[in-house]
């Protein structure tokens, strides 16, 4: 019921709001939880000092200043997302150059989309049906709250796009498999030590990254693409596809995931306020058995 109540006579009326006034919100936001509350702040400054060691306190706190005001207004966008235009949100997430999703389309090959929790990548996946030619499947963590759960699918599905839990990936990629998609995979979470990870060193630190994306690319033969996101100004947004791996079946162990994560890293060093440091992405730790990755050499 409270779910309810939150949604209907909160969240919902508030994402009719122009996003103009709703950063307003983002702004009183930033006040209350950054400002006073201090909300996650030891995460994101611990977060930044391993990641640029470099950087002076003065630079680090900047960094973080900048990265909360970002951060509030990823949320209000969120909300807006709820109810916002096709047209709208077409202005406001750009893909500019589709060319280079279409071609492989026309090739007729699926492909698998990598990226990271950069800039606005929520408002970009959810639009992206309406800018190429495949069909968009995002793979999500199903949250424990059914209803917001349920709630939030709709809002990411409303343009075309697929939502698919990450506990049915594999069925997901066998039902789709005669349907030219590009199935988006965000490769910069932490994983559970359950999992089987590509050791790395990101941001100045030993780094466990996924290897889904590069093991169903492998399998399938599926092209890698990285998307790129930059932040024009506030509330826009343009997206720029870069081919990672044409050809993943003829590719070694570890080669696609090391290459994305390295440009994930290129653009967090260069605009690190967009990237998500509320974040812990560094839970999980090395064990003895653990290797970095080593590129083979022909």
């Amino acid at each position: 019921m409270t779910s309810r109540l939150l949604y209907y006579l909160v969240l919902k009326p508030l994402s009719y709001l122009p996003l103009s006034i709703l950063y307003g919100v983002s702004d009183f936001l930033y006040l209350v939880l950054y400002r006073v509350i201090k909300y996650r702040q030891k995460v994101v400054r611990t977060n930044l000092e391993n990641s640029f060691p470099e950087k002076s306190t003065k630079e680090i706190i900047d960094i973080e200043r900048k990265f909360y005001h970002h951060f509030f207004d990823l949320i209000v966008e969120s909300i807006r997302l709820f109810s916002i235009s096709e047209n709208e949100l077409k202005k406001r997430n750009k893909l500019l150059n589709p060319e280079v999703m279409n071609q492989l389309h026309d090739e007729g090959k699926s492909v698998i989309l990598t990226g990271g929790h950069y800039n606005n990548w929520e408002t970009g996946a959810a639009i992206l049906s309406t800018q190429v030619k495949h069909h968009i499947v995002g793979i999500y963590a199903p949250l424990s709250n059914q209803f917001f759960n349920t709630e939030i699918l709709k809002s990411r599905e409303r343009f075309g796009m697929e939502m698919l839990s990450k506990k049915i990936v594999k069925a997901g990629f066998e039902k789709n498999k005669d349907i030219l998609s590009a199935i988006i995979f965000a490769t910069d979470q932490s994983p559970t030590y359950s999992k089987s990870v590509h050791w790395t060193t990101f941001l100045n630190q030993p780094t466990a990254v996924l290897l889904g994306s590069e093991l169903f690319a492998r399998e399938y033969n599926y092209p890698v693409v990285f998307m790129y996101v930059t932040k024009v100004k506030r509330g826009y947004y343009e997206m720029e596809a870069k081919v990672v791996e044409k050809n993943p079946a003829q590719t070694t162990d570890g080669e696609i995931t090391e290459k994305h994560t390295r440009w994930l890293e290129a653009q967090i060093r260069e605009t690190p306020q967009y990237w998500l440091w509320t974040h812990k992405r560094w839970k999980r730790k090395m064990k003895e058995e653990d290797e970095f990755y080593v590129p083979k050499t022909t």
